[in-house]
């Protein structure tokens, strides 16, 4: 039996594997990671709290107006439990940009310009907002196991709650997506 090759002329070839060489800054311990991490949720924190209002302004749906309310205040919260983080590390706050959510921002963005106002748009709102919290999920569940590592009990607590509340939020889109919009945006 022959096994055809299928390739993308946008997606470039796999090749061999090679090591990576590191950067001059590097993390060489588990420690410089946590906290590039936390750095790099920080910088998504703080840029998901600015692209909220703008997606809650788009949504029609009142469930969706609603949660997408109550996740601008969670976020908040968000961000103060990192800066707290940071603090119990004796460190400065710093936000180091996030390419992986400044990406799904953006996609965000796009799926609002490119879908018709009401279920369609609402839809798509719920479909990129979950993108983001499946990146969160993972970076707060990832980062929370480094920190029981670590022994950083604060910081687990913090991210444990956030991660829950991660979660939740997920777990409400999806709620609001099966229960009513999904089926409008058929129409």
């Amino acid at each position: 039996m022959r096994t055809a090759t299928v390739r993308s002329s946008t997606m470039p070839p796999m090749t061999a594997t090679k090591k990576v060489p590191a950067k001059k800054d590097a993390a060489k311990e588990l420690s410089d990671l946590f906290e590039d991490g936390l750095k790099d949720l920080y910088w998504a924190e703080k840029a998901l709290f600015k692209a909220l209002p703008k997606m809650q302004k788009n949504a029609t749906s009142p469930k969706l107006k609603k949660a997408l309310e109550d996740h601008i205040g969670e976020t908040e919260n968000h961000i103060k439990r990192l800066e707290n983080c940071f603090e119990s590390m004796g460190k400065k706050a710093v936000a180091k940009k996030c390419d992986a959510m400044q990406g799904l921002l953006e996609e965000g963005k796009g799926m609002m310009e490119e879908t018709k106002i009401g279920a369609t748009r609402d839809a798509g709102i719920i479909a990129a907002s979950q993108k983001m919290e499946h990146y969160e999920i993972s970076s707060y569940g990832t980062l929370a196991a480094f920190a029981k590592v670590l022994n950083e009990k604060q910081c687990l607590d913090n991210l444990l709650k956030t991660l829950d509340e991660e979660k939740k939020c997920d777990k409400l889109l999806t709620s609001i997506a099966d229960t009513e919009l999904n089926r409008k945006a058929l129409n």
